[in-house]
C-alpha cells in the first residue's frame, strides 16, 4: 500500500478515534489533528519499510598491518540517542544505545561508524519492546559483519513508567544482548564496560 493511501486511511480512523473520545473533530483546534497524528504515526513506524542490512553494506577492510591476526581490539560507539514506541501501551520510550564489536581478524571488515546509529534508528522506528530491539541490533551486526563478537546495551526511560499509578520517574531500564566472545568470555564484556566508564567527553576532545 502506498504511503499516501495509508495516510488517508489513517486520517479517517483517527478522526473517528477523536469522536469516540468525546471530542468534536470539526472544531477549529482539531480539524487538522487526524492528518498530523497520522503523519506522526507513519514517521514513528517507518522502520518497517527499511532493511537494517542496507546500512551495513557500507563496509571497509582494514589492512593487515592495522589489524593483525590475533587482535581483539573493539570498535565502540556509545550514546546513540533514539526514541521508540512501546507496543504494549503505544507510548514513547527514549534513551541511548551503546554498541561494540570486535572485527574478525580473518576478514578485518568494519562498518561505517554512522551506520551503527542507522541500525539503531531502523529498529527504534517500529512498535517495539526494548528487550527485542536490543537483540535485533546485535543480531543485525553479527549477521552482516561476522565479527568475533558484538554487544549492545540499551538504556531507556519509558513513559508508561511515569504515568499516574506507577509514577516511577527516576526508573531507567537497561537491556543487553551479546554474541560471540562477549557471551563466551566475561572478561571481554568487562573490558567493554570499563571503556564505557573511561570514555572521553566528546565536548572536551
Amino acid at each position: 500500500m502506498e504511503r499516501s493511501e495509508r495516510l488517508e486511511r489513517l486520517k479517517v480512523l483517527l478522526r473517528d478515534a477523536l469522536a469516540l473520545l468525546g471530542e468534536d473533530p470539526e472544531r477549529e483546534g482539531l480539524r487538522r489533528t487526524p492528518e498530523r497524528w497520522a503523519e506522526t504515526l507513519l514517521a514513528c513506524t517507518q522502520g518497517y519499510a527499511e532493511d537494517p542490512q542496507k546500512h551495513l553494506r557500507a563496509i571497509f577492510q582494514l589492512d593487515e598491518d592495522d589489524y593483525p591476526l590475533g587482535s581483539e581490539d573493539m570498535v565502540l560507539v556509545d550514546n546513540i540517542e533514539f526514541t521508540s514506541t512501546c507496543e504494549h501501551h503505544m507510548s514513547p520510550f527514549r534513551g541511548v544505545a551503546h554498541i561494540a564489536y570486535i572485527p574478525n581478524p580473518e576478514s578485518r571488515v568494519i562498518a561505517g561508524l554512522s551506520k551503527l546509529s542507522r541500525v539503531v534508528e531502523v529498529f527504534a522506528r517500529r512498535l517495539q519492546l526494548q528487550e527485542r530491539m536490543t537483540h535485533q541490533i546485535a543480531r543485525a551486526i553479527d549477521d552482516h559483519l561476522r565479527p568475533l563478537g558484538v554487544i549492545a546495551v540499551v538504556q531507556a526511560v519509558h513513559h508508561c513508567m511515569e504515568q499516574p499509578g506507577v509514577e516511577q520517574r527516576s526508573s531507567v531500564t537497561l537491556t543487553t544482548a551479546r554474541r560471540g566472545v562477549f557471551l563466551e568470555r566475561p572478561e571481554t564484556e568487562a573490558r567493554f564496560q570499563e571503556y564505557l566508564r573511561l570514555r572521553l567527553d566528546a565536548g572536551k576532545m
